[in-house]
């Protein structure tokens, strides 16, 4: 190497990009676009249909359901009781006091968590003749006997699980038997004097 030469330094020359680089990103901007339309089915799946989005609420009709019988729909894929009681029905209920309840909380999603378990917290205001509750047992997820009109409905007259014997009476709480609560009560309301919204 002459004296006057200066040695070679790759850091003092500018890279510019080159017709492979711009390919390069061109690419890669292309692959990562399909890549989301691909994955974008996939995670739209995952999304309820219309048909569950529909299951979210559900209006009954209570105008041919007489004093003394019951109807079972469903709602979010639970069976739920719906029973208009009787005055007797209704009576037996209010006096029965809380002492001899198992569970003395309402379990009413239309009520604060710590109501008592008393039947004017079991029922809407105003129509107590009305029962509505989640239809599965609380010990084991069973479907209790009792809607139909020759069910037999245990010693307190409301419902019977015959899986392991617990009874519920005619506000639908727990009264003999291994089931530690009361029926559920879902979220409900009286839109007229014959349909019933769920949820």
């Amino acid at each position: 190497m002459a004296n006057n030469e200066t040695p070679f330094d790759p850091s003092l020359m500018e890279e510019e990009p080159t017709r492979r680089d711009v390919i390069l990103v061109a690419a890669g901007g292309f692959a990562a676009i399909g890549a989301a339309a691909a994955l974008w089915p996939l995670l739209d799946q995952m999304n309820p249909d219309a048909s569950a989005l529909s299951l979210a609420t559900t209006e009954v009709d209570i105008s041919h359901v007489d004093a003394g019988q019951a109807i079972t729909v469903m709602w979010r894929g639970k069976p739920i009781f719906i029973r208009h009681r009787t005055d007797a029905e209704v009576a037996k209920a209010k006096d029965t006091p809380l002492a001899d309840l198992p569970d003395r909380l309402a379990r009413n999603a239309n009520r604060l968590e710590d109501a008592p378990a008393d039947d004017a917290n079991r029922t809407a205001k105003d129509r107590e003749p009305w029962l509505v509750m989640i239809g599965i047992c609380t010990h084991l997820g069973c479907i209790p006997k009792g809607q139909a009109v020759g069910d037999y409905k245990g010693e307190f007259g409301g419902w019977f699980c015959p899986c392991h014997g617990s009874q519920y009476d005619t506000a639908g709480r727990i009264r003999k038997g291994p089931a530690p609560q009361n029926l559920a009560i879902p979220p409900y309301v009286f839109t007229s004097d014959t349909k019933i919204k769920i949820g």
